[in-house]
């Protein structure tokens, strides 16, 4: 937009000055044209009235004013008829203009072009004596027009530097004007930019005129009346969960009382069915608290060594496959150090909740593959197992929440893990892919942005 601006303010001025500029330069070409043609005729004509009178006298003053105009002008006096009058002057060359002249007592001008001018200008003027019906002569005077094309080019050049000088300030100015303009649009967009981030705090300055103020009112009024409720909803999330998490403590502890102090079998199996419920729900409540941090607030991301994290979480991780049988194996580039940007501790939570899965559904002595793909100014994270996958209709509703796949060890988890995934990845400006392992099984693929080896090495350093 500032460019179009500045575009449309740079055109209206250079229309301006064209207005201006061009007719005045025209008009002064033109005056210039009609001074010097003028000023020239009239020289000639004195010169004839000299020629025509033919007594000495009169020759010597004509020869006298040719060679003085001659010295002080770029004109040359050419004379003809007045046999012996003169006779240091040229003679002018027979021609249409002389011809005129001597036989139609007609003065000429010839500029020499139909452009503007020619290298001379060449008038002639017929030498009539008085009392008399039949020239006598003519007076021809060759005016050089180099002089008069360097004014030409200064009339214009000087108007045509000041254009350009005019149209510099104006871009200049434009862009002022400009930005200045366009400022409170600007701000409207970081806001809206933030927004699309997840940063809900983010307001507009009511600045500029009167329209573009109240619509920053609105969106900020918008805004924060969206950020109360989105907060209210997370507040009562995490609230609810939080407070669920005593009184189910209390109900397990209760039912294992309860198994202690009973032999029936029957009753045992019940109790121990309700105790497995509890231990559901109070899993649930967990992943109801982890969604509602992930929601609650977006943090900036930072450059994070990416596999250094990855094997990190794997050595935790590690013991767990290893109760099963199950190997974790890190793949792909593991020689480089690839950094991305992710908010802390958003990684390890990610890694956490897709081992978890993996190692669910993965057989005892399967193989989960870990692999590390930077592709140009983004970095993934594939994790691979050897469990039953997932059909295309499941894949479409694996990141819903409380949604539950079946693991071979049976319907477990929340169904929140993958939806608190996919919101920290979204945080953090990347994404989440769920696709057929190539020896069957599920890929689940984490995204980020990668940070390039120099701006990794400024922060390091």
């Amino acid at each position: 937009m500032i460019r179009q601006l500045v575009r449309s303010y740079i055109f209206l001025v250079a229309i301006a000055i064209a207005l201006f500029t061009v007719p005045v330069a025209f008009s002064l070409t033109s005056q210039l044209r009609g001074d010097t043609a003028d000023s020239v005729l009239r020289e000639a004509k004195t010169m004839a009235l000299l020629l025509a009178n033919g007594d000495s006298t009169s020759c010597e003053a004509l020869q006298k004013m040719a060679t003085a105009y001659a010295a002080e002008t770029p004109g040359d006096v050419q004379v003809t008829g007045a046999a012996g009058c003169a006779p240091g002057l040229l003679r002018a060359r027979e021609d249409a203009a002389l011809t005129a002249a001597l036989d139609r007592n007609r003065a000429t001008t010839d500029w020499g072009s139909s452009f503007i001018w020619g290298p001379d200008l060449v008038i002639t003027v017929p030498a009539k004596k008085a009392g008399e019906d039949r020239q006598v002569g003519a007076v021809r005077i060759v005016y050089s027009t180099d002089e008069m094309t360097d004014r030409l080019w200064t009339i214009w050049g000087f108007r045509a530097i000041l254009a350009v000088l005019v149209l510099v300030v104006a871009a200049l100015l434009g862009v002022g004007v400009a930005r200045r303009l366009t400022r409170p649009l600007r701000q409207l967009n970081d806001m809206a930019s933030k927004f699309s981030d997840g940063d809900l705090t983010a307001r507009s300055p009511v600045t500029g005129p009167p329209e573009t103020q109240t619509l920053a009112r609105t969106l900020n009024q918008g805004a924060e009346r969206l950020d109360t409720l989105i907060g209210a909803q997370r507040n009562f999330v995490a609230d609810a969960s939080h407070q669920l998490r005593t009184p189910l403590t209390a109900l397990r502890l209760s039912l294992d009382n309860i198994a202690d102090g009973v032999d029936d079998e029957f009753v045992r199996e019940d109790v121990e069915q309700a105790t497995a419920e509890v231990v559901r729900m109070n899993r649930l409540v967990n992943g109801l608290l982890v969604l509602a941090r992930a929601e609650a607030k977006v943090t900036a991301a930072e450059p994070l060594p990416l596999l250094d994290i990855v094997r990190e979480r794997l050595a935790v991780w590690r013991p767990a496959a290893d109760e099963r049988g199950v190997t974790v194996a890190l793949r792909g580039s593991t020689d480089g150090r690839p950094s991305v940007l992710s908010s802390p501790g958003h990684l390890d939570q990610m890694l956490d909740n897709v081992f978890s899965n993996a190692l669910e559904v993965s057989p005892d002595g399967g193989t989960i593959t870990v692999r590390v793909d930077p592709r140009g100014d983004v970095v993934g994270v594939s994790v691979l197992d050897e469990g039953p996958g997932m059909s295309d209709a499941e894949k479409s509703r694996a990141f819903d929440r409380f949604w539950r796949g079946q693991g071979l060890t049976g319907k477990g988890g929340s169904g929140l893990g993958l939806a608190v995934v996919r919101q920290l990845a979204t945080d953090d400006g990347g994404t989440v892919a769920l696709t057929d392992a190539p020896g069957g099984g599920l890929c689940v693929t984490i995204t980020l942005r990668a940070v390039s080896s120099r701006a990794s090495s400024r922060s390091g350093g």
